[in-house]
């Protein structure tokens, strides 16, 4: 069966999402604000769900429609083949949000939608009653500007959520905006990549991740794999294909942080998501940060001195950041921060910068590009003593 598809987004990473839909082997992708939509069938649920990394959710999209009254909320909601979809034990799980519309009242929106939805199981089945004992079904109703949207929940649990990561700092970064932030780097696992405020080590192991290609949803369940639309020996062979997808590339990130326990942490998020080979954890301060190596990278998530006490040791911390960077040879160095005067404390303009979300705090990825090497140049790594 064929589907419309979303693949929703933190905004500002939409072209980051359609890029890796792109790699995929998707087209026809419209991009929106939040969101990546595209045509695809049951196997394609379940590849963007164990593939995409920089996606929240995979949605199927069941309807659209303008709506400026309960009742027109009821009959567009009716109108959908929800038993197509939904089985007669399916547990239906209504959530919503309203902008800018004439039906701001979200509960109510939830609540039309259940009846409606119900009514429709009700067609389908000939039947009054449902148990809803069996496999959840999120339907999700969110309206803009009077135009209704209603789509089930292929994910379940937040695709950032990998299995490995259950110990974190205190600012935890998603996995999500990490790999991200990896991928618009362009880096590439022939070049050093070093984080030295690595905290729990999210984005070093983002990148390990992508460096060997394991798919960041191996290691987890989805809530769709309890669907009955999905054959259980699809899911099987798209697991299996991506074990074996996995490379055995010999490459290292150096990930380093001046609080020793949070590199114990970052140790064992790496041992749980099967790259700690490729990683090399160490106890340092970022101002003893150094390396002789050349065409390097650093990809990093400082403090952003948002608590209260914290910004005058930030605004140190950065200019110690410019000053240790910019005596690397030739590196490129990408940084994320919410803090309005970065470049100015860095002491260097960024090439380029692009906003960003980090949760709720709006933030720009600041990104300094340094010279690639020459075509004939082996590989550089860490030496490990």
């Amino acid at each position: 069966m064929n589907y419309t598809l979303i693949a929703t987004s933190t905004f500002g990473l939409e072209k980051v999402v359609a890029n890796e839909l792109k790699d995929l082997g998707y087209e026809d992708l419209t991009i929106e604000n939040g969101r990546v939509t595209f045509e695809g069938d049951e196997m394609d649920i379940v590849t963007c769900n164990m593939w995409l990394r920089t996606a929240d959710r995979v949605l199927i999209k069941m309807a659209e429609f303008k709506a400026e009254s309960f009742e027109e909320l009821f009959q567009g909601t009716l109108a959908v083949q929800w038993g197509d979809i939904i089985p007669i034990t399916g547990f239906m799980h209504v959530v919503g949000k309203s902008v800018k519309s004439k039906l701001y009242s979200v509960p109510d929106c939830q609540s039309i939608v259940k009846k409606a939805v119900i009514e429709a199981m009700k067609r389908k089945y000939r039947r009054d009653l449902f148990s809803e004992d069996g496999a959840e079904y999120k339907i999700e109703v969110a309206i803009l500007k009077d135009i209704v949207t209603l789509t089930l929940d292929t994910s379940g649990s937040g695709l950032h959520k990998r299995g490995y990561r259950e110990l974190a700092g205190e600012a935890p970064m998603k996995e999500t905006l990490a790999a991200a932030m990896v991928l618009l780097s362009k880096w590439e696992p022939s070049r050093i990549l070093a984080d030295p405020l690595c905290g729990s080590g999210t984005i070093a192991i983002e990148a390990a991740m992508i460096g060997r290609n394991i798919a960041p949803g191996l290691n987890r369940s989805f809530v769709s794999e309890q669907w009955d639309i999905i054959p259980q020996d699809l899911w099987e062979d798209i697991r299996k294909f991506a074990r074996n997808s996995i490379n055995n590339k010999d490459f290292k990130i150096l990930a380093s942080d001046i609080n020793g326990r949070l590199i114990k942490t970052a140790k064992e998020n790496a041992e749980k998501a099967g790259v700690a080979e490729n990683i090399f954890f160490q106890k340092m301060d970022v101002r003893e940060f150094s390396s002789k190596k050349k065409y390097g990278f650093i990809i990093t998530n400082p403090p952003y001195g948002e608590r209260i006490g914290e910004g005058k040791e930030v605004e140190v911390l950065y200019k110690d950041m410019g000053e240790v960077f910019r005596n690397l040879n030739e590196w490129s160095y990408f940084v994320i921060t919410s803090h309005p005067e970065f470049e100015k404390l860095f002491g260097e303009k960024s090439h380029k910068n692009r906003k960003l979300y980090n949760g709720r705090i709006q933030c720009y990825y600041y990104q300094y590009f340094g010279p690639t090497p020459p075509k004939d140049k082996k590989p550089e790594f860490f030496k490990i003593v």
